[in-house]
């Protein structure tokens, strides 16, 4: 979320080179020139966020168990991103008779990949194990926390700007999870144990914690950059990170021998052999779909936005686990609910006075500027 008019400005040049002694300056696509694809993007993770805890919660319903291996989906689906890679590829080639430098992402960049994949595996590792014990309108209640995480480490290493209302809206958000966590017997699944609902609530809300670290990470990786980025750079940096991701939980499934015991999972899953890879494929692609829409939606407006739109996607996450698993919707976890939309109305109205503050100010500015010009001679008329 763009906190200012200056924080527009700064996005917009995201890279300066240096050739010696000579500097060429890159300009970025001003964000107001790019909301279409702000708007694709969200359409994007709007799908992913809501698809893939309800498969993945379903995978969990009908017998799945191996947490290593519903962790491993969230990152398998990278292959899909190749089709995309071909076709820009291809158009790079025919647009300059040659592959353009600008096609490929930077060496930096690579790295920024390979380390944020790893924690974003022990992301959705956390995550996965957490929501194998409590249900998804609890476990997207408590990924809103990432909110405030976003906050902080935005402020820390993007010197994101605080206000009241963002300050207002972390206190109230995390109050709502902190409500989630004292009623631990209203919503527990049956055969569940108090310590493994509580386990599942410090891992998801651990889960969120560390997610809100690394979305300013990749916002601060896509600073760094020299060369003008592409949408091209973005799905590759998104093809590094799900396979460093997906490379940490594969050496955890090796090391708890998943491998070996997926086809006897597949036989005895409550819905089916077929389904059972109907569904591991599904949450696959929507994970994916969630995480290149999040890509792009930090390239374009900012990881706070980001962390804005997840939030704003829980209700309907929560309303789609009560449709469709009959999950209960507690008092208790309706009145977090409340915090939380209490959290983000402060937040926009925040922006928005801050934004017509900034407006007002350069406003301001623009007409003493104007009134301090000297006037030419020919303003003057003849008397």
């Amino acid at each position: 979320m763009v906190t200012s008019a200056m924080d527009i400005e700064k996005l917009e040049i995201l890279g300066t080179t240096h050739n010696g002694n000579s500097n060429t300056r890159i300009e970025k696509p001003k964000k107001t020139k790019n909301w279409l694809l702000v708007i694709i993007n969200c359409a994007i993770v709007f799908v992913g966020a809501i698809g893939s805890p309800l498969l993945m919660r379903l995978y969990y319903l009908h017998g799945g168990s191996h947490i290593w291996l519903s962790s491993f989906i969230a990152s398998a689906g990278f292959p899909i991103l190749i089709i995309p890679l071909m076709f820009l590829f291809i158009r790079s080639r025919s647009s300059a008779d040659k592959i353009s430098s600008s096609f490929w992402m930077e060496h930096k960049l690579f790295l920024w990949g390979a380390i944020l994949g790893v924690l974003y595996g022990l992301v959705t590792f956390m995550y996965a194990l957490g929501l194998s014990y409590i249900p998804v309108s609890t476990s997207s209640l408590l990924m809103a926390t990432q909110l405030c995480f976003i906050a902080f480490f935005s402020w820390l290493i993007v010197k994101q700007k605080f206000t009241a209302f963002i300050i207002n809206a972390v206190v109230v958000m995390t109050l709502g999870s902190v409500l989630l966590g004292i009623n631990t017997d209203g919503d527990r699944p049956v055969g569940l144990s108090k310590a493994q609902y509580l386990l599942g609530f410090v891992l998801t809300l651990s889960a969120a914690a560390l997610a809100g670290l690394i979305m300013p990470l990749i916002e601060l990786a896509f600073s760094k950059a020299i060369r003008n980025l592409s949408y091209s750079s973005l799905l590759q940096f998104q093809f590094v990170l799900s396979v460093f991701s997906a490379t940490v939980c594969v050496i955890g499934m090796l090391a708890n021998k998943d491998f070996q015991a997926i086809p006897r999972e597949a036989n005895d899953f409550g819905l089916g052999k077929a389904n059972y890879y109907i569904i591991m494929v599904a949450t696959a692609i929507t994970w994916q779909l969630s995480g290149v829409g999040t890509m792009g939606v930090i390239f374009y407006a900012s990881a706070l936005f980001n962390g804005i739109l997840s939030s704003v996607l829980i209700p309907l996450t929560g309303v789609a686990a009560v449709m469709f698993y009959h999950e209960s919707f507690t008092s208790l976890k309706g009145m977090a609910l409340a915090l939380c939309l209490w959290g983000l109305c402060s937040y926009f109205y925040g922006e928005y006075k801050m934004m017509n503050k900034v407006m007002n100010n350069e406003s301001t500015k623009r007409l003493d500027k104007v009134e301090n010009e000297p006037k030419r001679l020919d303003d003057y008329e003849e008397p």
